[in-house]
């Protein structure tokens, strides 16, 4: 199935969004903190209904989902027409915002898999010999950034993308213009194979 920019773009918007709401939902619905229950020199921690490392992990799957698809739509060869990356990379402006986009989303991830790693360790590993636990969770808030700079990671492979379309209609518009030129420079022949006048 081939695709068209305009769909590859709805993609990765759609995807980063999702990735950004799965965030929101994450941070949101992660509790304060569990109860202690003592034991026998140790301290089990009993934790409500958290929903945390779910939602987290869909934010971080809609996150890699993004940006695979919005690197993927930078090269993908729209009507059977494929260009080089060297044609793309020459734009500095390209060069830039396809860096940010790695970078962002790069940052994106981390804010997302570390309390979502976090919050799974504390529900796994509930059992504390130290007596005076407080039963954590994972640190607030860095859900909620990772959700944001994931939207910010799809916006940035957008803008890479809309580079990468003037970048490929100026590549296309300077192949076709040299074709032109080689048909101009044909010459008409007679039957002996010499030349009568240039087509015009």
């Amino acid at each position: 199935m081939a695709f068209t920019m305009k769909q590859m773009s709805l993609i990765v918007a759609t995807m980063g969004i999702l990735s950004f709401l799965f965030g929101v939902i994450a941070e949101n619905k992660k509790p304060p903190s569990g109860t202690p229950i003592a034991g026998k020199d140790v301290v089990i921690c009993k934790y409500p209904s958290d929903p945390t490392v779910l939602f987290g992990s869909l934010s971080v799957a809609f996150l890699v989902a993004s940006s695979v698809a919005g690197y993927i739509s930078l090269f993908y060869p729209y009507k059977g027409k494929s260009i080089p990356q060297s044609a793309l990379f020459h734009s500095t402006t390209f060069i830039v915002f396809f860096n940010i986009a790695l970078f962002w989303t790069g940052l994106a991830a981390t804010f997302l898999l570390w309390p979502t790693i976090t919050e799974h360790l504390h529900l796994t590993r509930n059992v504390h010999h130290d007596l005076s636990t407080e039963c954590p969770t994972a640190k607030t808030g860095l859900l909620g950034g990772g959700a944001f700079f994931s939207l910010d990671s799809s916006l940035f492979w957008l803008v890479a993308l809309m580079l990468a379309n003037n970048a490929r209609e100026d590549y296309f518009g300077e192949a076709d213009s040299k074709d032109e030129g080689n048909a101009d420079d044909l010459l008409v022949m007679d039957t002996k194979g010499e030349s009568l006048f240039p087509v015009v």
